[in-house]
């Protein structure tokens, strides 16, 4: 008989979630974009539609399986604004698709990257982060936790000039820079007066893409799935799912891979997203689960949560 003691921390039961191969946003939409219409919103949809199938194609013709499995989504912004109920949203965006002939499998709300369930998603992935260590960091500027800014290499010196000596001034410098740096420094939140974090657009499209990845979970419970939509929409985004499922024979929300069909307007953020990413430690466990099983399926995926994320970037011509 085993005798043996072990911590009950150590016998954490880690959920696992279905996945399709592939997960494709569809598009990022902010309220202003509901506003202007079903014909603006047909739009952006008939932009996407190409790219879509062509993104199928040649994700299918590469012979990874058989049967690949690609569910759709879009992300629509209920966090800086609620300006239309989802009552009114939903069906003008399903109708748009309809006409467009791009199937619509999952819609998620925003802010559900923020908190879902009475689960702080934001601060958890915020709690992991481990920043770039960086030469001659001299501890002028407080760390991430208390600022709410995480760079991808070092800064330059912002302490103040010794008496009657002046401070040479020094560029910053990119971690890991391939000849020339490309610094980037990300504002991951911002102080309310009642003391909360109000969340920066590129650290809820991080939650956002870990989500997609089937990476979030909570003590090992997942994070954010998807549930059916309800069948008579409420007036407040709050009372929606994090994540609903619009098209019941829809293929799984989570997926190996990600790949976002976006608007240029969102490379900046895109950016910003990668260098959070980069810097998000994740659950040894969960990696090595979606690894061996994407393995078993004849997918070889990278060993970093970057190497799984494509985009297509669009503009009109």
């Amino acid at each position: 008989m085993d005798t043996s003691f072990r911590e009950t921390t150590t016998l954490r039961r880690v959920q696992d979630v279905a996945y399709s191969h592939l997960s494709v946003e569809l598009d990022h939409l902010y309220m202003e974009d509901f506003l202007l219409g079903e014909r603006h919103l047909r739009s952006r949809i008939a932009q996407v539609a190409p790219w879509f199938q062509t993104a199928v194609h040649t994700f299918t013709s590469r012979g990874l399986t058989k049967r690949p499995r690609i569910s759709t989504c879009f992300l629509v912004d209920d966090y800086f604004s609620e300006l239309i109920p989802p009552a009114d949203l939903i069906p003008m965006l399903r109708e748009a698709a309809a006409r467009e002939e791009v199937r619509v499998d999952y819609v998620a709300r925003e802010s559900a990257c923020a908190v879902s369930d009475g689960v702080e998603v934001a601060a958890i992935v915020a709690g992991r982060l481990v920043s770039v260590p960086v030469e001659g960091t001299d501890g002028s500027r407080p760390p991430v936790a208390e600022s709410g800014w995480l760079s991808n290499g070092q800064r330059s010196p912002a302490g103040p000039a010794e008496a009657l000596r002046v401070q040479r001034w020094q560029p910053p410098v990119e971690a890991e820079a391939r000849t020339h740096s490309i610094f980037v420094d990300v504002q991951l939140w911002s102080q309310e007066k009642d003391g909360s974090r109000l969340w920066s657009c590129p650290m809820l499209a991080a939650v956002w893409q870990l989500s997609r990845l089937g990476l979030l979970r909570d003590h090992g419970r997942t994070i954010i799935q998807p549930r059916p939509l309800p069948e008579e929409l409420p007036s407040e985004w709050s009372a929606m799912p994090a994540v609903m499922q619009l098209n019941p024979s829809a293929m799984p929300f989570h997926g190996y891979r990600t790949l976002s069909l976006l608007d240029n307007r969102f490379l900046g953020i895109e950016h910003a997203v990668r260098v959070i990413l980069d810097q998000v430690g994740q659950d040894d466990e969960v990696m090595e689960r979606v690894l061996q099983r994407a393995d078993q399926e004849g997918m070889q995926l990278a060993p970093e949560v970057t190497g799984r994320i494509a985009y297509t970037f669009m503009t009109d011509f």
